[in-house]
């Protein structure tokens, strides 16, 4: 037993010199700006009279991974979401100001990129191989206590626990198969490292299950099979590719089993097929068990969301279903994108939208409220480009472009990348004026 423990205490000290000067603390300033209106200004003259604009200036901190010797970090979306100033701080407390290569809130990832090379990027693992039971090291900076090690088991695979849950109007598409741990994670452990014991990455710790915001027993972390794919479509494109096989679908729970008829448990119950989406004009139907998607055997919606969501638009999937015969078979069907598209989007176009010099986000249910519509995105920071020339400004909500009504930043930039001369977009201000703007891309 004592030879064990040895073993095991070497494993942890070498997997812990292996991933600590690739982890690094994460540091933010964020400002927000509301606008308060005057309905007894307003009433007597006109819309944003007698409104005030508030700022309020906040600061957060967590974890990233060194993914390249040239400055490429990984780390949660919410870590950096909305933050006006990055700074990163190496485990040798080298600091440094860094920049959003791109975010993805569908899995809460993010790549920020630092200006300096030669640094020490973590190795990294292969998260369909790790089993439950095994051990595992959680590696950042709790409380801001920097270069923090702490160990677990895996608890569990291809959790789903809401964390990421859809809002609707919102552009996001929640993609949660979460390693469940019991090492200790806690605020400011985001973004950081999930390690196994020969210090690879197997996971970025993204939360934790606490009704406290403490750490009480269990912390989750997403697979770096799909942390792959998504920081290098954000490293290469600016965005995540995202391909879709065009259908709804549950989990299997006893009730569906015996609602349906179906012979077991296993498996993904398709609830509804997309009209012309990858699924349906590969011949799967409402009705069908999706069994494995490639050579993986998916039997949870957080196990079939994994697995596509390492692949790309364009992309052949072999997806083996049993149909409501009870026959099994497998259908190659290409993966599209939301619009129905199976190309990618180029970085010329991704460029193109970064040349309007802007950034955007989704409206709450309560901006909605106040502003009384029920679209919209909303100019999150505005720098040099074409919306700041045209007089645009922080704040302004666009509602339209070329007439269609816009639900979201994904859709608007799908919108932005197939128009290739003339935009209208129809603009709302804070004070609830609308207005329009035109220009050529």
């Amino acid at each position: 037993l004592n030879s064990m423990q040895g073993l095991l205490t070497d494993d942890f000290v070498a997997a812990s010199e292996n991933s600590l000067n690739s982890v690094v603390h994460v540091t933010t300033k964020v400002v927000t700006t509301s606008f308060q209106r005057d309905i007894f200004s307003e009433f007597f003259y006109g819309p944003g009279a007698g409104g005030k604009e508030f700022k309020q200036y906040g600061a957060g901190s967590g974890s990233g991974v060194i993914i390249t010797e040239d400055g490429y970090i990984v780390t949660n979306n919410h870590v950096i979401e909305d933050a006006s100033e990055i700074e990163v701080i190496l485990n040798d407390n080298r600091k440094y100001s860094a920049e959003i290569v791109g975010t993805d809130p569908s899995t809460d990832l993010a790549v920020i990129k630092i200006k300096e090379k030669g640094l020490q990027p973590i190795p990294i693992g292969n998260s369909d191989e790790i089993h439950v039971g095994e051990w595992v090291l959680a590696v950042g900076n709790p409380f801001n206590l920097t270069s923090t090690v702490t160990a677990g088991i895996v608890s569990a695979k291809a959790r789903n626990i809401n964390l990421l849950s859809e809002r609707p109007g919102s552009g996001m598409v929640p993609i949660e198969s979460f390693i469940q741990t019991d090492a200790a994670v806690n605020p400011g452990n985001s973004g950081g490292a999930l390690v196994n014991t020969r210090g690879e990455l197997v996971g970025i710790n993204t939360a934790i299950a606490s009704h406290t915001g403490s750490y009480s027993g269990y912390s989750f972390a997403v697979p770096v099979n799909l942390v792959k794919k998504v920081m290098a479509d954000l490293m290469d494109y600016g965005i995540v590719q995202r391909g879709f096989l065009g259908v709804q679908i549950a989990d299997i729970t006893q009730e569906l089993k015996e609602q349906k008829k179906l012979p077991n448990t296993k498996g993904v119950f398709i609830a509804e097929v997309t009209a012309n989406g990858s699924a349906q004009k590969a011949g799967i139907q409402a009705g069908d068990v999706v069994l494995k998607i490639g050579n993986k055997e998916v039997n949870s919606v957080a196990e079939l969301q994994e697995e596509v969501g390492k692949r790309r638009p364009g992309d052949k999937v072999a997806v083996t279903i049993r149909d409501s015969k009870g026959e099994e078979s497998t259908k190659e069907l290409v993966l599209r994108n939301r619009d129905g598209e199976t190309t990618l989007v180029s970085k010329e176009e991704v460029e193109k939208n970064a040349a309007l010099g802007a950034t955007f986000r989704d409206l709450t249910s309560k901006e909605k409220e106040e502003l009384n519509i029920t679209y919209g995105v909303k100019i999150k920071t505005l720098g040099a480009g074409k919306l700041k020339s045209l007089g645009l400004t922080e704040g302004m909500v666009i509602t339209k472009i070329n007439n269609e009504a816009v639900t979201s930043v994904e859709q608007l930039t799908s919108k932005l990348n197939n128009r290739n001369r003339g935009v209208l977009l129809e603009i709302l201000t804070e004070s609830g004026k609308r207005d329009y703007v035109g220009f050529g891309l």
